[in-house]
C-alpha cells in the first residue's frame, strides 16, 4: 500500500513538473518569436522598401555621356542603393515577354525611352524624400519623366508605422501574459506542497531555509523550459532563413545573442520572482486557512 502510495506522489510531482516546464517553455518560445520579430521589423520594413522603383525616363536626343553621368552621379548619390540603365529594347523585350507576344510588329516601331531605374536605399523611402529626388530629377533638361508608384510608396510608409505600433502594443501584453501563465504554474505546484511547507515552518525552520530548496528547483524547471524554448525558437530562425534567405537573420549574430540570452534569463527571473512570492504566501497563512 505505501509503495503504491509512493508511486502515486512520484508520478504526481513528475507530472506537477512537466506542466511547470511545458508552460515556462511554450511562453517563452512564443515570446522569443515575438522577440524575433520586433528585432527583425526593420530589417523586413526596409527589406520592402528597397523593392520600390523609380523610373527616370530619358528624352530621344539625351547624349550619350549625358546619360553616363547621370548614372554614375545616381549611384554614388546617398539614397541610391541600385542604379540600372534599361535602354528601350531591353524594356520592349520584357514588355512583349510579360503580355505575351511582340507589340513592336503591331505598331511598327518602339514607343518606350531609355530609362535608369533607381532603388532606394530603406531610409530615403517617404513620400516627402521621394518626392524632393523626383524634383530634382525632372529639372534636368534631358530628363523626359520621372515615374514612381505614389500611393503604394504612402500606403507602405503608412503601414510600417501601424504594424510598427502595434508589435510594441503585442509585445507588452504577451510580456504581462507571459508572467502570469508562468506564475500560475509555479504557483500551482508549491500549493500542492503547501502542508509540507507549514510543517517545517511548525517544527522552527526559518523561511529563508523553506524558500531555499523550491527557488533552487523552479530555477532548474525554469533553465530547462528556457533551454527548450531556445532549440524551437533556433528551429523557428533556420526554416525562415531558408526560405527567406533575403532578410540575412544570421547576418546580425549579436542581436540574435541578446534575444538568445534575454529569453534565458527571463525564464530564470521569472520563475525565481514568481517562487519567491509564492512561497511566502504559504508561508504567511495560518494553519486553518491552508484548506481553503
Amino acid at each position: 500500500m505505501s509503495k503504491s502510495f509512493e508511486r502515486y506522489q512520484k508520478r504526481k510531482l513528475i507530472s506537477s513538473y512537466f506542466s511547470v516546464v511545458l508552460s515556462i517553455a511554450l511562453v517563452l518560445f512564443l515570446l522569443g518569436v515575438l522577440g524575433l520579430l520586433v528585432l527583425n521589423t526593420k530589417k523586413m520594413a526596409d527589406h520592402f522598401k528597397e523593392q520600390i522603383t523609380i523610373s527616370v525616363f530619358l528624352k530621344d536626343n539625351a547624349k550619350e555621356v549625358e546619360v553616363d553621368q547621370l548614372q554614375k552621379s545616381l549611384a554614388m548619390a546617398d539614397y541610391t542603393k541600385t542604379a540600372t540603365y534599361v535602354s528601350k529594347e531591353d524594356a520592349a523585350e520584357k514588355h512583349s515577354e510579360e503580355i505575351g507576344e511582340n507589340f513592336l510588329d503591331f505598331l511598327g516601331y518602339n514607343p518606350l525611352k531609355n530609362s535608369i531605374d533607381i532603388n532606394l536605399n530603406a531610409d530615403f523611402v517617404s513620400p516627402e524624400q521621394i518626392e524632393e529626388i523626383a524634383a530634382d530629377l525632372s529639372s534636368k533638361a534631358y530628363v523626359d519623366e520621372v515615374s514612381y508608384d505614389k500611393p503604394l510608396i504612402a500606403l507602405l510608409t503608412d503601414n510600417v508605422k501601424r504594424i510598427g505600433f502595434w508589435i510594441l502594443v503585442a509585445s507588452a501584453i504577451f510580456t504581462f501574459i507571459a508572467v502570469l501563465l508562468i506564475n500560475s504554474s509555479i504557483r500551482l505546484s508549491i500549493y500542492s506542497k503547501r502542508f509540507i511547507i507549514k510543517t517545517m515552518q511548525m517544527v522552527g525552520a526559518t523561511k529563508t531555509f523553506i524558500r531555499r530548496p523550491f527557488i533552487w528547483n523552479n530555477i532548474k524547471l525554469g533553465m530547462l523550459g528556457a533551454f527548450l524554448a531556445l532549440l524551437g525558437l533556433a528551429i523557428v530562425l533556420v526554416y525562415i532563413d531558408k526560405n527567406f534567405p533575403e532578410l540575412n537573420l544570421f547576418q546580425d549574430l549579436t542581436t540574435l545573442t541578446i534575444l538568445f540570452v534575454g529569453v534565458f534569463v527571463l525564464g530564470l527571473l521569472i520563475s525565481l520572482i514568481s517562487t519567491y512570492f509564492a512561497t511566502q504566501r504559504f508561508l504567511n497563512l495560518r494553519t486553518d486557512d491552508l484548506y481553503y
